[in-house]
């Protein structure tokens, strides 16, 4: 496997400081004594006109005047020298260029002007930039300090990844004081080029790297960054610190979903999705990096607590409760048998209080137990310095007891002298230890929170999955329509039509314009009724008294209308004209109100909200937010966050409602905002959900003009392109598909490679005994459909394997042009499945704009190379391997 484009800044061979200085208070000193503290052994070259010498070391005028080859150059001098340093970077043929300079886009106008033409130097020269403004970049293993931070960072497999230069040495100085290591530290500064997405990619295939660690202040692509999060995610943990809010929020001061959802909780919902857990501060990000890196996992979040004190085991359950984890409840059988092995006066139930004179044995009997109880997902033991104690005695046993189960067992063994050599027996062991009992439930929560994210992470949804077919051009004609009158909100009608193009039962709507009109719709549809306001000048009716419920007679209704049209017009009299709507007065005994929103968030693009609705939602603040587009899992794990779950469940003499309705709404919803980026904002409310059904009795639509190149760019994750699948009928009569890959994919895609001759496996992977590794198969079937793409030919035919062939790209760094693969099984080549998977790999990649289509392929894998001739590839000899050619095709021809 060809090496990553960005190990040239992690696993450099010669590196050149400029702006190297002996001033001991310099950026440049700091920087180059850090290089030769860390014991750099490659070529280290300081670049200053002024000096012949530096710590040392030859110096250098210029970059130009190094006569070695140069893999990375750090520059550490004022701002306006930088252009010009980047261009004899270029001419020397330099490809990793890390700025520590300030003074770029944070800057105002001219920093801006500055940092535009260091980029375009950059990218003239195909140079990738990590800063400016920034820390640098440290790889213990390599030997590499590329910072100007104090002291010496300790080797370990952690990576961290910081936007604030600042934040970054304040991790490194805490994790220094615990005694903990990294693999790789990146400070990204102003981003202006590689960013977040591109450095996780690297991370996630990085072997010296088991846990990542991140410190976010802004997003600047929301979807190359989930998918660099994804990337990493799926095969190890990611933790993540976000500061501040994003800029703008979603402040629509029309919507009562604007009100309440914003951007933080936004970017909670677009991190969950992408399998990543968030953190609040530092210590809770090492708190749940140190249980991550264990490798548990658990299926659920219950909780067991063994102490020899009460008071700890009570602060714990608080904790619990203040967090959103279990209390476990002990099996009949776990009570019973801790009966027999426990003093008679334990607690007799969760927190298992096994008393203060509690020895190593009763502590491993007490946890043997609960190990084998399948109601507990994960034990805390707890221990406190007692006079009958024996500390180190008691951690022995736990650690011994915990190798016999994958459940999770965390420690906390509180106080100073007494439990240090307990302590560090843990830190060895596969017990995670944690200095106070707080702290380690937060730590289970986090486990818990992982694990279901990472669920989160697999469920890849298509818009339109397992529904009926909306009328999506109809809802479009509308909304553009409204548009062209030079409207932005729609009217309670319009909005109806939409929501009943996507099979969202509605109450009738008629417009109304004077008492007369709103007669004959009310006599038309038959009392009850509802007279509602219809303006866009007032988005809450009920603020304004814009809502008259349970009409029953045309007295009644001209009535009202008249009383609401003068309220109007005595407090705005500068509104001359006043609509209004009738509505059927919609009654229904068991009905729960829920409300569904939408928001368009401005860096992730649109979000769904979901809770309790009415005329009260602001101060309810019941609000469960998630990332488009939907399935009924992701649905199910919304509404269990709501205080509208219970609301929904029976209670007192109310049967329970419709739930099932309630989901189809919400993945009807998600297929809205995933096929309508004109939508901006949307509110039902209220969505009257009872033991029937479903239906929205009022809505609210906000709308623009869309301008994007393609169908779900408005969005930051890619729903599974259901729009891509093909089916075909091969010469010899055998059916196929060939369509995107999935996630559930991972064991037929596993027994596809197993299939494969060993000259086939030579073909594609360059070895002949490659099997797929549960990483690769990770990474082959969890894909993200933007920057990456796979197909695979399957068949349902009997006495045929069901995949027959698969082939995937990548897009490259540079943004036009992809990189392909393409492997066909043994027993089914020469059937044209290999030219229709390329087919469907090079329409996709040109319909996203890429313009390259490229591979290396053996020189003697004489199949493949006939192939792409006939497809129009041109054949290209590569420098100095004879082995290997370099295939083309220009997309654009």
């Amino acid at each position: 496997m060809d090496l990553h484009y960005l190990s040239r800044f992690f696993t450099p061979n010669s590196v050149a400081i400029v702006g190297a200085s002996e001033r001991e208070d310099s950026v440049g000193y700091r920087l180059l004594l850090n290089m030769q503290e860390a014991g750099f052994s490659g070529g280290l070259y300081p670049v200053n006109h002024k000096h012949d010498t530096l710590l040392g070391l030859p110096a250098y005028a210029d970059v130009l005047a190094i006569p070695e080859d140069l893999d990375l150059v750090v520059i550490a001098t004022p701002a306006a020298s930088v252009p010009g340093i980047v261009r004899q970077c270029g001419e020397k043929g330099v490809g990793a260029v890390i700025i520590i300079t300030a003074g770029f886009g944070e800057l105002g106008e001219e920093g801006k002007r500055l940092q535009q033409e260091v980029l375009a130097i950059a990218h003239r020269y195909g140079i990738r930039l990590i800063g400016p403004n920034c820390l640098g970049v440290i790889r213990p293993s390599g030997q590499l300090n590329a910072t100007f931070g104090d002291g010496v960072v300790k080797d370990g497999t952690l990576a961290l990844l910081s936007q604030s230069g600042a934040v970054c040495t304040a991790i490194l100085d805490w994790a220094k004081a615990q005694d903990i290591g990294f693999s790789t530290v990146v400070s990204m500064g102003g981003a202006a080029d590689i960013d977040f997405g591109e450095v996780l990619d690297y991370l996630a295939t990085d072997t010296h790297t088991t846990g990542i660690l991140m410190y976010v202040e802004g997003i600047r692509d929301a979807r190359r960054f989930l998918s660099g999060l994804k990337a990493a995610a799926r095969l190890k943990p990611v933790i993540l610190i976000k500061s501040g809010r994003h800029e703008a929020g979603c402040k629509a001061a029309m919507s009562h979903t604007g009100a309440m959802v914003g951007g933080d909780n936004v970017f909670d919902a677009a991190i969950a999705r992408a399998g990543v857990v968030r953190a609040y501060s530092i210590t809770e990000l090492f708190s749940a990096a140190r249980i991550l890196a264990n490798n548990y996992s658990v299926n659920d979040k219950r909780l067991a607590i063994i102490t020899n004190a009460g008071g700890p085991g009570v602060m714990s359950t608080d904790r619990a409760e203040d967090v959103g984890v279990k209390m476990a409840e002990l099996s009949t059988a776990s009570l019973q048998a801790l009966d027999q092995v426990l003093p008679p006066h334990w607690s007799h139930a969760n927190p298992i209080d096994i008393l203060g004179d509690a020895t190593s044995e009763r502590y491993q009997k007490a946890l043997d137990i609960c190990l084998a109880d399948d109601n507990i997902d994960g034990i805390l033991v707890i221990l406190t310095p007692q006079a009958m104690t024996h500390p180190t005695q008691v951690a022995q046993s736990i650690i011994a007891g915990a190798k016999a189960s994958n459940k999770p067992v965390l420690a906390t063994w509180t106080g100073g002298a007494r439990v240090q050599e307990g302590r560090n027996l843990f830190a060895n062991s596969n017990v995670a230890h944690f200095n106070t009992p707080e702290v380690a439930v937060d730590a289970f929560a986090f486990l818990a929170h992982y694990t279901e994210n990472q669920i989160l992470l697999k469920q890849i949804p298509s818009p339109t999955d397992d529904l009926a077919v909306p009328d999506i051009t109809g809802a479009r004609l509308i909304i553009e329509r409204v548009l062209a009158e030079g409207r932005q909100v729609l009217t309670a009608q319009e909005a109806k039509a939409i929501l009943a193009a996507f099979h969202i039962r509605v109450t009738q709507t008629i417009n109304v314009s004077n008492a007369k009109e709103a007669m004959i719709a009310a006599e038309t549809m038959g009392f009850p009724v509802v007279l509602k306001v219809n303006m866009a000048e007032f988005s809450h009716k009920s603020d304004i008294g814009g809502v008259r419920l349970n009409i029953t007679s045309a007295q009644e209704l001209a009535g009202h209308f008249g009383e609401m049209t003068a309220a109007i017009r005595e407090k705005y009299p500068e509104i001359t004209s006043v609509g209004m709507t009738v509505e059927p007065m919609f009654r229904s005994p068991s009905g729960r109100e829920i409300m569904i929103g939408v928001v368009r968030d401005p860096v992730f693009g649109p979000a769904i909200s979901v809770g309790l609705g009415g005329t009260m939602v602001e101060i309810l603040k019941d609000s469960a937010v998630a990332l488009p587009p939907l399935n009924a899992y992701m649905v199910g794990q919304m509404l269990a966050k709501t205080k509208a779950a219970k609301y929904l469940q029976a209670f007192r003499n109310l049967p329970p409602a419709n739930i099932q309705a309630l989901v189809e709404v919400l993945l009807n919803v998600s297929t809205m905002v995933s096929e309508l980026p004109e939508i901006l904002e949307l509110d039902i409310n209220p969505l009257i959900v009872d033991a029937h059904g479903a239906v929205a009795v009022d809505a609210r639509i906000k709308a623009e003009v869309a301008h994007q190149m393609s169908r779900y760019a408005h969005m930051a994750i890619h729903p599974y392109p259901h729009e891509l699948i093909r089916h075909y009928q091969l010469a010899n009569g055998l059916n196929i598909s060939i369509r995107p890959i999935r996630p559930e994919d991972a064991v037929m895609e596993e027994h596809f490679v197993s299939r494969l001759s060993a000259k086939t496996k030579y073909f594609r992977f360059r070895q002949a005994s490659q099997e797929l590794t549960p990483d690769m198969i990770v990474r082959f079937t969890q894909i993200d459909y933007d920057r990456e793409m796979a197909f695979v030919a399957v068949t349902e035919a009997e006495g045929m394997p069901r995949e027959l062939g698969v082939g995937r790209y990548i897009r490259n760094p540079d943004g036009h042009s992809v990189e392909f693969a393409l492997v066909v099984a043994d027993d089914c080549q020469c059937l044209g499945i290999g030219s229709k998977l390329m087919n469907s790999l090079m329409q996709t990649a040109k319909s996203q704009g890429n313009t390259l289509f490229a591979a290396e392929v053996l020189a003697e894998n004489t199949a493949m190379l006939s192939l792409l001739k006939k497809l129009g590839f041109s054949i290209l000899t590569v420098t100095g391997n004879d082995a290997v050619v370099q295939v083309e095709k220009d997309l654009r021809l």
